[in-house]
């Protein structure tokens, strides 16, 4: 699949890139791993500061996003190597590719701007021609029509308070059932803001869009799975960085990070350690790193973005 070439105002534009840049290249040369390797921006700037005897992994489940990094890093030659997995097969990745310790890993969630603007996929409020929202077009997940249309009310509106965590979700329920099939991702939009009402500066439809998306594709599920991979597979020293852009994504980095930083995770109240854990990382900075003003002005997508960066022991 050739790619496609993407208007200057669609253009992705990687979120904190400079901090991401700052936290994982601490000198020249090592091995890194872009489990979302997305366009390739984060990906260019990590090689570019190492310098040419780095080399790149990169992952993504989005085979259209991989063509574009495939054009965006070609200069580097043999320094990268691109997967097209989902990052909850990292393990497997990197026995395939020999790697063994890595000096830097991140995995930046969440949609792209090029995602959302492609129509056909029922990713974007706008898309009249789809309701899949599967990040791998060609996998066997089960596509969003099959969510939305067979799955029992009550359910449904279980995945939108859980994921979207909107207070209107059982209405909003209610009233996809009552107007099945929806066959788009704008048809199924105009349901759920007439369900919903007139909300603030967000559309009313976003949140549930959002949780059906996470749902199609175990977003949450994924990412706990993974991030103990990822550590293990940090030489000391080596960093991973993890960008969430969703409160429940960030609850679940923020958790693991601090279980993982410290030496016992006992309940409180137990006069002696009972569970035998040893820190495996260390905190990189106590609060998470958020756009700065000039950042969110230039790209108003990362706005809800969050950084936390941790460092094997």
């Amino acid at each position: 699949m050739a790619a496609e070439p993407v208007a200057p105002h669609l253009r992705h534009f990687p979120v904190l890139l400079a901090e991401v840049v700052a936290a994982l290249v601490k000198g020249p040369e090592g091995a890194f791993i872009d489990c979302t390797v997305g366009a390739g921006g984060h990906a260019a700037a990590i090689l570019a500061a190492a310098g040419p005897d780095a080399t790149l992994a990169g992952l993504d489940a989005d085979q259209r996003a991989l063509e574009i990094a495939r054009d965006v890093l070609r200069h580097f030659g043999a320094s990268v190597q691109l997967v097209h997995r989902n990052f909850r097969h990292l393990a497997q990745v990197a026995v395939t590719l020999g790697i063994r310790q890595a000096h830097g890993i991140l995995i930046d969630l969440g949609l792209s701007t090029m995602q959302l603007a492609h129509h056909g996929r029922g990713f974007s409020l706008h898309d009249a021609q789809s309701l899949d929202m599967r990040f791998d077009e060609d996998g066997d997940g089960t596509p969003a029509s099959v969510v939305v249309n067979e799955w029992p009310e009550e359910a449904l509106a279980d995945v939108i308070y859980r994921y979207g965590e909107e207070p209107a979700a059982r209405r909003i329920a209610r009233a996809i059932a009552a107007h099945r099939p929806i066959t788009s991702a704008a048809h199924l939009a105009a349901i759920t803001a007439a369900a919903a009402g007139k909300r603030g500066r967000i559309h009313p439809a976003t949140r549930t869009l959002q949780a059906i998306r996470i749902e199609v594709n175990q977003e949450l599920a994924v990412l706990t799975e993974v991030l103990p991979v990822a550590v293990s597979l940090l030489r000391p020293g080596g960093r991973l960085a993890v960008i969430s852009f969703h409160s429940l994504e960030d609850r679940i980095v923020k958790t693991y990070f601090q279980a993982e930083s410290r030496d016992c995770v006992c309940p409180p109240g137990l006069p002696v350690c009972a569970c035998g854990h040893t820190a495996q990382v260390r905190l990189v900075g106590r609060k998470a790193v958020r756009p700065g003003d000039v950042e969110v002005r230039q790209n108003a997508a990362s706005r809800s973005a969050k950084l936390r960066v941790v460092e094997r022991l």
